[in-house]
């Protein structure tokens, strides 16, 4: 059976479970090395504890990059121009958004984000923001091309995907990801992406490690997740989050690692995990100037200007939807 979320077609099962869901899972926990994707964080839950996540202090993606956008403004406009309709893809809860709306003037806002309630939630409170901004709420999987509402569809383009959440994919996902956000967009389309940078592997460790351990609840929220919506039996209490910085991958990797040996069921399917084993749950890919432009060309974007913080913790970069050619 198939329902309609928004202008996105999910496949739900006889349950109304997501049936994406449910096989990324089962196919994850059948790997050597167990891994689901970042994307089934994002329930209710984890995307409340993820907003619980961008106020910590040792959190600073979040608010360097608010800094970059509000000392910035001026220079937005310049650069994008007005009466473009921004497509913020995975909107959350649009904390940064009314800093570049304020300073591009747009024709319209179409945020877009997998967890329905907290979308609408949060375009609820961009739209009394800002009260003659149409703004059009699109509940979709942001990962695959979407169909933007005829509202906007003669519009110019602008992408916006803060919060450097491209880091989370590896290079041919990431890849995927941009080619599928330059076919939503158009051929006259703008992306303005962020992108955290390579830094000292502590202050990295802490951001993903915090002290307070709200990203352990948020990392162990996917067990929660899984129990509930697969009818899964896996014991929350024999996991630990762990953050580990990668130097070959230039990443932060969270793991959750299994205390004991253990046996559970997901969907009526047997699995087992032996003490030290671990569900590989998120990439946070870190870069610099070279290796975030050579993503953005290799993804058929053109980048067209950088602005960075003063410590060179975190770039915003702009970018224009490449024009295919013949010539290397």
């Amino acid at each position: 059976m198939a329902a309609k979320k928004g202008l996105q077609l999910v496949e739900l099962d006889s349950d109304g479970v997501d049936e994406n869901f449910r096989r990324d899972v089962l196919a994850g926990l059948g790997q050597l090395q167990k891994a689901i994707p970042a994307r089934w964080f994002y329930d209710e839950r984890g995307s409340q504890l993820f907003e619980q996540i961008t106020q910590l202090p040792e959190y600073y993606p979040t608010r360097t990059e608010t800094a970059i956008l509000a000392d910035n403004g001026a220079d937005f406009a310049q650069h994008i121009g007005p009466g473009r309709a921004v497509v913020e893809f995975g909107s959350g809860s649009s904390v940064k958004t009314p800093l570049l709306l304020s300073a591009i003037a747009p024709a319209a806002y179409v945020p877009l984000d997998i967890s329905g309630d907290f979308l609408r939630a949060s375009a609820a409170e961009l739209s009394a923001k800002f009260p003659g901004l149409p703004v059009h709420p699109v509940e979709a999987d942001f990962t695959r091309r979407v169909t933007l509402p005829d509202a906007v569809s003669t519009m110019p383009k602008l992408g916006f995907f803060p919060g450097s959440t491209i880091g989370n994919m590896v290079a041919r996902s990431a890849v995927d990801l941009l080619r599928s956000m330059r076919e939503t967009l158009g051929d006259e389309a703008l992306l303005l992406i962020g992108m955290d940078l390579i830094k000292d592997e502590q202050t990295l460790r802490d951001a993903y490690d915090d002290a307070a351990g709200v990203t352990a609840q948020f990392n162990r929220n996917l067990i929660t997740r899984i129990n509930r919506e697969l009818s899964g039996t896996i014991p929350e209490d024999a996991f630990v989050h762990r953050a580990r910085w990668n130097d070959l991958y230039a990443r932060i990797e969270m793991h959750l690692e299994a205390t004991r040996d253990i046996s559970f069921t997901v969907a009526d399917t047997q699995f087992a995990m032996r003490q030290g084993e671990t569900i590989h749950t998120e990439n946070s890919h870190k870069f610099d100037a070279r290796s975030g432009h050579l993503l953005l060309l290799a993804g058929r974007w053109t980048p067209v200007k950088r602005w960075s913080d003063a410590d060179n913790r975190f770039a915003v970069v702009l970018a224009k939807a490449t024009i295919p050619r013949g010539a290397p």
